[in-house]
């Protein structure tokens, strides 16, 4: 109950956060040059003046800032994101048409950054300056220092167009119904490159903070009093090591929820994923700001729920955040 409580008060310190970063990014919004009638008239071709006044009067932009604002604060009460003027449809729309692609290049890559980060890690902790912790040392380090868009730019060229393994982007095969088992391992095929490509510099993260995190650990001392036990030094590693290790790895994954949305961006871009990164892109060049604002929106309810989840997780690994020790 008090771990519940603990998590209901994160959850409701973030409320005015999630507000403040509405504001400033509508406010910072306005420095850009033009609006949606804007991108809306060029891509008709161009339009007269009247025309443009009329649109800019339908869609509440001939109103000052700030009274555009309180529109759109008072909106967000009634739980109604807007209009998309480009895409002539409301904004939840249009997001919940691109929102399983992210969720689930998210989840994968996550998955994949964790699972063998933690297992790079602790093999590379219990080899520490051996061939098993220099050879992941530099892999970690090589995978880290690559950028994101040429290793899926490589990965492309390699895997879909060389070898011909993997489809070179897209979410699942438009040109074949799918449906059950077949769609979903056809949409599986087409996130393993993204995944990788997203994954891959997480987990080159949390292995360098498992390893650092373990070698830590393992100079503690109930770790050395259960060696003298006579304990099996897989099972210290396991029971007491392990479970103390796995706070900072924790912790990060709250930390990085929204540094892997905005590295999504790039992902989804060079493989033409319809996710919210590639819409956010749109969006910015389109200067559809309702849109934009939308995506900023669920973007910090998806950041605030995996932080919900990770304060949970935490607390559970260590019963000191539970009882306020």
């Amino acid at each position: 109950m008090r771990v519940l409580v603990l998590a209901g008060r994160r959850l409701a310190a973030s409320i005015p956060t999630l507000v403040l970063i509405l504001i400033g990014v509508f406010l910072l919004l306005q420095f850009a040059p033009g609006d949606t009638v804007d991108a809306m008239m060029a891509q008709m071709g161009g339009g007269d003046a009247a025309t443009a006044r009329e649109l800019r009067r339908f869609y509440g932009l001939d109103l000052s800032v700030w009274a555009q604002l309180g529109n759109y604060l008072w909106r967000l009460v009634r739980f109604d994101l807007g209009f998309s003027a480009i895409y002539g449809k409301p904004v939840a729309t249009v997001i919940a048409e691109r929102l399983p692609a992210t969720i689930l290049l998210m989840t994968a890559s996550l998955s994949l950054a964790f699972f063998f980060g933690l297992i790079l890690g602790v093999v590379a902790a219990r080899g520490v300056n051996r061939w098993p912790d220099t050879l992941i040392s530099t892999l970690g380090l090589v995978f880290y220092a690559m950028p994101t868009f040429w290793f899926g730019l490589m990965a492309i060229v390699v895997f879909a167009i060389y070898l011909q393994w993997l489809p070179a982007g897209g979410f699942e095969d438009i040109t074949i119904a799918h449906a059950g088992l077949s769609r979903t391992l056809d949409i599986a095929q087409h996130l393993v490159l993204p995944t990788l490509t997203l994954g891959l510099f997480y987990m080159a993260i949390y292995l360098r903070i498992m390893r650092g995190s373990m070698l830590e650990v393992l100079n503690l001392d109930f770790v050395r009093t259960a060696r003298a036990k006579g304990m099996d030094e897989t099972r210290v590693v396991v029971r007491h090591v392990l479970r103390n290790a796995l706070l900072p790895m924790v912790t990060l994954i709250g930390l990085q929820a929204g540094t892997m949305l905005g590295g999504s961006v790039v992902v989804e871009s060079v493989f033409s994923l319809p996710g919210l990164g590639r819409l956010a892109y749109e969006s910015v060049v389109q200067r559809d700001l309702n849109t934009l604002l939308g995506i900023v929106f669920v973007s910090a309810l998806l950041v605030i729920a995996v932080n919900f989840i990770v304060d949970l997780l935490y607390a559970r690994l260590d019963p000191r955040i539970a009882t306020g020790a």
